[in-house]
Parts: structure tokens; C-alpha cells; sequence
């Protein structure tokens, strides 16, 4: 057993609908939240300074004695997970990755929307599911330019929102799509726009359950779980404005909660 806390972190508040799932999941398990809203959104950012900003953040949860962590962001996965794994050898790190394999699986027209940032379009990681599980799949991309930052102010269903949204989802859906994967962690909070705009016959697939399956099966895996009796506390940090995060949690999360700032001190250490 173990009552150290799991780390999580995001570009902002996206990685929230990561860990409402996690604490759906995992509610006996201490976690600490970071958004980097310092730098929000990492979409348009380089790989490079997307890089340094993981870790930078991972140092960070690590020096709060975090067991495990997730990177709960799919252009932090694209542009940063398998330099994490390399630079913090020892530490399991759980990443998002785009739902391709279980939409490919389930699709009945074999077309599919896929709604993600452009740095996780780029990334080398999204085309290897792409090459493992797209094929006999025809793909329809969109990257959403500015939903991050309305979703972020918790404008989650204003017309600019639902404006971003028809102008990715509808000529999907004219190429007969009958799935849709979200490739960004903030996008599961527009779930129910979505699913106005798509439609009963089309599946949403939300990935933030499959990350807490994994980060449950790590654990219990490591003997790392804590006691299933404890209750488990959750503390938020922010590189942004604390009360802009308290809010958007409010709107979100329907919570009340304390958020913590975290200052970048070089762009690359946390203080």
C-alpha cells in the first residue's frame, strides 16, 4: 500500500475531466492537480518548449512525493511522453492517447471525427495509432482553433462555442461519420454540445475512463493502491490565476475548492 499522492497535470483545466474520472474510479487516492495555465494552450506551442514545461511540472509532483503520473494532456503525450519516460527513468507515467483503436472497432460507415490540438496531430505518436489501428478507417481531422480557451473561461455552451464546434463537426458529418474521438482532454466538457450537434446515431468517445483503468491497473500492479478505506483528498496548483481555476472548477467540477500558485521560475522549475 501506498497514500502518496498520483500526479496529474495539463496544459489548464482540461485534464479535469481526467480526474473526475480518476476519482470515480479511485477514490480512495490522494491526487494533486497541476494546470499550466501560465502557458495555455500548449497546442500551438514546439515540441521542444512543450517538453520542458512536462518536465518541469513532473519535477514538481515528484518533489510532493507523487507515486504515479499522468499526463493528462494529449499534446503534452504527443510532444513530451516518451522524453519523460526517458529523462525520469523509474517513474510510471500514464499518457493520453487518441481513441482510434476503439472507434475503428466499433464503427459500423468506417468514417470517423477525429477533434484534437495541432501539436497532437503533428505528434509522432498520434501517427503511430493511426498506423496501428486506422486502417480500413477513413479519418476526418480538425484541430478547433480556440475551443481550449472558450472551454477554459467555462463557456461551454455559448454560441462562439457551439460556432467552433459546427464548423469541425458538420461537414463530418455530411462524409457520414458515426463516431467521434476526442483527441484533447478540455473536449470532454463539451460533451453534451457535441452530442446536440452530432446527433443520437454518433458515438462521443471520451478516453478520460481508459486512463483511470490503466492508472488503477499500475498501481494494484505495484501494490501501490491506498488502503480502499481511505478517503482521498485532492490539492490544485495553477502557473496561472488562481481564482480564474477556482472558478472554472465551480463550472465544471461543481466543486468549491482551494487552488494553489505554482510560479515558473525559469520557464523550466516550479517554485
Amino acid at each position: 500500500m501506498n497514500i502518496n499522492p498520483i500526479g496529474v497535470f495539463d496544459s489548464g483545466v482540461g485534464g479535469l475531466s481526467v480526474l473526475r474520472a480518476l476519482r470515480e474510479q479511485l477514490p480512495a487516492e490522494n491526487m494533486l492537480y497541476f494546470g499550466d495555465q501560465g502557458h495555455v494552450p500548449y497546442g500551438p506551442r514546439p515540441m521542444q518548449e512543450i517538453q520542458k514545461f512536462s518536465a518541469g511540472i513532473t519535477k514538481f509532483l515528484l518533489e510532493k512525493q507523487s507515486k504515479l503520473v499522468i499526463v493528462a494532456c494529449n499534446t503534452a503525450s504527443a510532444a513530451a511522453l516518451k522524453y519523460l519516460r526517458a529523462e525520469f527513468q523509474g517513474v510510471q507515467f500514464v499518457g493520453m492517447e487518441p481513441a482510434v483503436k476503439p472507434a475503428a472497432e466499433t464503427t459500423q460507415t468506417g468514417k470517423v471525427g477525429v477533434l484534437a490540438t495541432p501539436a497532437t496531430f503533428q505528434g509522432a505518436l498520434y501517427a503511430s495509432v493511426v498506423e496501428r489501428f486506422g486502417a480500413g478507417v477513413e479519418l476526418f481531422q480538425h484541430t478547433c482553433p480556440g475551443l481550449v480557451t472558450q472551454i477554459e473561461r467555462g463557456e461551454l455552451d455559448t454560441q462562439v462555442t457551439r460556432d467552433i464546434l459546427e464548423d469541425a463537426l458538420i461537414p463530418m458529418l455530411e462524409k457520414n461519420i458515426d463516431t467521434v474521438v476526442l483527441g484533447c482532454t478540455h473536449y470532454p466538457f463539451v460533451i453534451p454540445l457535441i452530442e446536440e450537434i452530432v446527433g443520437e446515431n454518433v458515438r462521443v468517445i471520451d478516453p478520460a475512463p481508459s486512463v483511470a483503468k490503466q492508472a488503477k491497473r499500475l498501481l494494484a500492479a505495484g501494490d501501490a493502491l491506498s488502503p480502499a478505506e481511505a478517503q482521498g483528498n485532492i490539492q490544485y496548483f495553477t502557473s496561472g490565476n488562481a481564482g480564474k481555476v477556482k472558478s472554472a472548477l465551480s463550472k465544471l467540477l461543481g466543486v468549491d475548492e482551494f487552488v494553489q500558485t505554482a510560479a515558473w521560475i525559469d520557464e523550466a522549475v516550479l517554485k
